[in-house]
């Protein structure tokens, strides 16, 4: 191959004018994109200056109050719908939640209210047993069905008095209602026992 009077081959040089373009592609892209980003740091510094001169600048005014009305007018319509939505079904989720954790139905939920409404409807729930008890055992022996008749008056006039304190339970500071409902709890746990001994579980 043939040097040319500086020492390089053609080769050499077609290769160093084909790095050399490559290099200037390069380089003209960045300088473009330094430029563009230079010349929008210069109209937002410009945007800034006036805002501060006018007394804008970080401040709720009556042009920005403008924009944020025109932009809610045109979202409004289209996000509302949505938002109604969810917001139904976060309420129906958290009313099913409560109605299982009471362990009612979602429809019984307004029936019960209060911080005792949990109480209620527990105490509700054993006097709805204690007279499916009663009627369970109409037709056995005398002897069986007086147990169960004492049983279901004596049980049945004590949920009247835990009902009672439940509610009374509801104005009292909060101490003393938190010991009442845990009193209540225990002997509605009692009470649960046997009511489910009786039912042969």
């Amino acid at each position: 191959m043939r040097r040319s009077r500086g020492g390089r081959s053609a080769l050499d040089r077609l290769g160093s004018a084909v790095g050399s373009g490559r290099d200037s592609r390069l380089d003209r892209t960045v300088g473009k994109q330094r430029l563009k980003a230079g010349k929008q740091e210069v109209k937002l510094g410009k945007q800034r200056a006036k805002a501060q001169q006018r007394g804008e600048l970080g401040r709720f005014t009556p042009g920005n109050a403008k924009k944020v009305v025109g932009v809610t007018r045109v979202l409004a319509p289209v996000v509302a719908p949505y938002a109604m939505w969810a917001a139904t079904a976060v309420r129906e989720n958290y009313d099913r939640f409560k109605a299982r954790r009471m362990g009612i139905s979602a429809d019984q939920l307004g029936t019960y209210s209060g911080r005792g409404a949990g109480l209620h409807a527990r105490i509700d729930g054993d006097a709805q047993a204690l007279a499916a008890l009663r009627t369970q055992s109409t037709g056995r022996g005398t002897e069986e069905q007086q147990s169960v008749d004492q049983f279901a008056e004596r049980t049945g006039a004590r949920l009247k008095q835990l009902i009672s304190a439940v509610r009374a339970a509801e104005r009292v500071p909060a101490g003393r209602r938190r010991a009442t409902h845990r009193s209540v709890h225990r002997e509605l746990n009692g009470i649960e026992k046997e009511l489910m001994t009786r039912f042969g579980l």
